[in-house]
C-alpha cells in the first residue's frame, strides 16, 4: 500500500472512532437523563401527589378484608383506577406510617393516594359492653332522648 492509502486509513479511523465514542456518550448522557427525570416524578409523586381525575371524580365502594396486605390493598385500588401507581400508596404508608384497618370504604378518583390511607388508617369504632348490658351505641340513643324529652319538657 502506499502510503497516502495508509494515511487515509488511519485517518479513517480516528473519524469511526471518536464517531462510535461520541456516540456512547450521547447514550450515556440520555440514560442518565430518563433516570434522573423518573426518579424525579416518582418522589414528586410521593410528596405532592395528584388525584386520577379532577373534582367530583368517580365513587367506589372498596372492601379491606382482615389480613389484606398493603401491597394488596395498593394493587386493588390501581385496579379499581383509584391510583396510579401502587408502589407509590405503599412507600406513602411506609413513611407517613400509616395502618390501614379492614372494612368497607367510599374512595374517590378525586382523592390522593394520601388522602386514600388517612381515611383508610381511621381505626373503626369499638363496641364495648357496659355493666349493664348495653353498648355504646344503645347508650348514645338513650342519652339522645333524654335530652329531646328534657327539651320538650321545658318548652312547655
Amino acid at each position: 500500500m502506499s502510503n497516502t492509502t495508509n494515511e487515509i486509513n488511519r485517518v479513517t479511523g480516528v473519524i469511526i472512532r471518536v464517531s462510535l465514542r461520541l456516540i456512547i456518550y450521547a447514550l450515556i448522557v440520555l440514560l442518565l437523563y430518563e433516570g434522573v427525570m423518573t426518579g424525579y416524578t416518582f418522589g414528586y409523586s410521593i410528596f405532592a401527589g395528584k388525584a386520577v381525575s379532577p373534582e367530583p371524580g368517580i365513587t367506589m365502594s372498596v372492601t379491606v378484608e382482615e389480613g389484606d396486605s398493603l401491597s394488596q390493598v395498593g394493587q386493588m385500588l390501581k385496579e379499581d383506577g383509584l391510583i396510579e401507581n401502587e408502589y407509590v400508596f405503599i412507600i406513602q404508608a411506609y413513611f407517613y406510617d400509616y395502618e390501614i384497618y379492614p372494612g368497607t370504604y367510599s374512595l374517590s378518583t378525586a382523592q390522593t393516594s394520601k388522602e386514600m390511607l388517612e381515611e383508610m388508617s381511621v381505626p373503626p369504632a369499638a363496641e364495648t359492653e357496659t355493666s349493664s348490658g348495653e353498648t355504646d351505641s344503645e347508650r348514645e340513643a338513650g342519652s339522645e332522648e333524654e335530652i329531646g324529652q328534657e327539651t320538650e319538657g321545658g318548652a312547655q
